[in-house]
């Protein structure tokens, strides 16, 4: 039909058609802009609700990292009681020389009251010449978090290990916590080194390894440093047994502790330290001539 033959409206039926019309587009502007209203507090409230957990995950992750630390621990399988890891030929550990299943640290002696020019009593802490027509003893001390370690290894480690692989030398490894104070409250330094114990005593053979990654992936100084997670994860990509549980346990947090202090306590203030022979590194002497000098008098 055409609208024609319609009949014409009113002014006043056009008005309130107009009026009706109006209405409904404004309910319907209104139903969305209340619908869109929640969607924006709704997700303002998930996002606070997010930030809220990343806080509470942060919080509770800082207290379990500075939670005590037993006085006493084990000492991990292929480490000795000094707190070191020895490794030979190939990177194969040696059988540890102590034989203290345990350490406390109310047996460390007293630390000294003011900063020693060099480490004293290395007997009492395993470190000493070798014996003629055996490989000399290496010991360095390093801290996880310290650049200048990382410096070291990256620098001197292939040729260390060269040398061991020739029977020439021993490597043995101690880990501190000297940097703890730089990691945000979360103990990093202490943390990787417990976590390389737990890879020394699950799978000392890979202890190198995770040793090594640990450097690449070497957090800055003053960071949070790496989470347990992920120093987990770090573990398995190197080859070694799941060491969560071990991590999640502080297993070998006392032990960590143990060698921190007993470090102190005989004079060794800074990493890395390195011994050779019984004889400390100490500067201006650089180390490759220190290395030169202790090989050449052993033969």
């Amino acid at each position: 039909m055409s609208s024609k033959n319609e009949p014409r409206l009113s002014k006043a039926e056009r008005t309130s058609q107009a009026r009706e019309q109006a209405k409904v587009i404004r309910d319907a502007q209104l139903k969305k802009e209340k619908r869109n209203g929640w969607l924006i507090r709704g997700g303002v409230l998930a996002a606070a609700v997010a930030i809220i957990v990343i806080i509470a995950l942060i919080v509770i992750n800082t207290q379990k990292a500075n939670e005590p630390i037993a006085d006493s621990g084990a000492v991990p399988s292929s480490m000795n009681a000094y707190g070191g890891i020895t490794l030979g030929k190939d990177g194969v550990p040696i059988k540890p020389t102590t034989t203290e299943t345990t350490v406390d640290i109310n047996n460390v002696p007293e630390l000294p009251t003011a900063p020693a020019e060099k480490a004293f009593d290395l007997d009492k802490i395993g470190i000493k010449a070798s014996a003629a027509g055996e490989p000399i003893q290496t010991v360095v001390y390093f801290d996880f978090l310290c650049p200048f370690c990382n410096q070291f290894e990256t620098q001197y480690g292939p040729e260390l290990k060269a040398l061991a692989n020739e029977e020439k030398i021993t490597v043995e490894y101690r880990s501190l916590g000297f940097l703890d104070r730089l990691s945000g409250g979360t103990n990093y330094s202490s943390r990787a080194g417990a976590a390389a114990a737990c890879v020394a005593d699950t799978s000392p053979d890979k202890y190198q390894a995770y040793l090594d990654k640990l450097f690449v992936e070497q957090p800055a100084e003053n960071s949070k440093g790496i989470n347990n997670a992920t120093l987990a994860k770090y573990a398995t990509e190197v080859g070694a047994a799941d060491i969560t549980s071990c991590i999640d346990n502080k297993t070998f947090r006392p032990y960590q502790a143990n060698t921190t202090l007993l470090a102190s306590a005989h004079g060794i203030a800074s990493t890395p330290s390195v011994f050779m022979d019984g004889e400390q590194w100490l500067s201006p002497e650089p180390f490759d001539d220190f290395k030169t000098r202790i090989l050449a008098a052993k033969k």
